[in-house]
C-alpha cells in the first residue's frame, strides 16, 4: 500500500473514530467488531476515539512497518 493510500485510509478512520479501536499489542487499528487483532492476535484494545485519531495520523504518515499475512505467502 502506498503512502498516499495509507494517508487516505487514515483520514477515513479519523472521520469516524467511533467505528475503530487501537490494538494495545501492536498499535494496529481494527474495526470495533474485531475480537482479536488480525496482525498480532492480541485481544486488548483502546477504544478512546481521540487515541484512534492520533494513531491513524501516525500510521497514515509513514510507510508500513508491520508484517501482514500477504508478506508470508
Amino acid at each position: 500500500m502506498s503512502l498516499s493510500e495509507r494517508a487516505a485510509k487514515a483520514a477515513k478512520i479519523a472521520e469516524e473514530p467511533h467505528l475503530y479501536k487501537v490494538c494495545e499489542g501492536c498499535d494496529s487499528i481494527v474495526t470495533k467488531r474485531a475480537a482479536t487483532c488480525p496482525s498480532c492476535h492480541g485481544y486488548r484494545f483502546n477504544e478512546d476515539p481521540e487515541e484512534v485519531v492520533q494513531q491513524a495520523k501516525i500510521l497514515g504518515s509513514r510507510e508500513q512497518r508491520s508484517v501482514v499475512s500477504e508478506d508470508l505467502h
